[in-house]
């Protein structure tokens, strides 16, 4: 599932809006990649986890 482990950001609903204000449904999805953390098991961490655990 696209959720992160750390901050559990996950997708987003909304609408796309066109020119003549019509609306249709859409997904906003997390920038989720899996990492290893001291050879634990695989978690999904987004991009922002990821850099903030990089700078710790």
């Amino acid at each position: 599932m696209a959720k992160c482990c750390i901050c559990g950001k996950g997708v987003v609903f909304g609408q796309n809006v066109s020119h003549s204000h019509r609306k249709t449904n859409r997904t906003w999805k997390p920038n989720i990649r899996k990492i290893r953390l001291d050879g634990e098991k695989a978690i999904n961490v987004c991009s922002r986890c990821l850099r903030t655990l990089r700078k710790a």
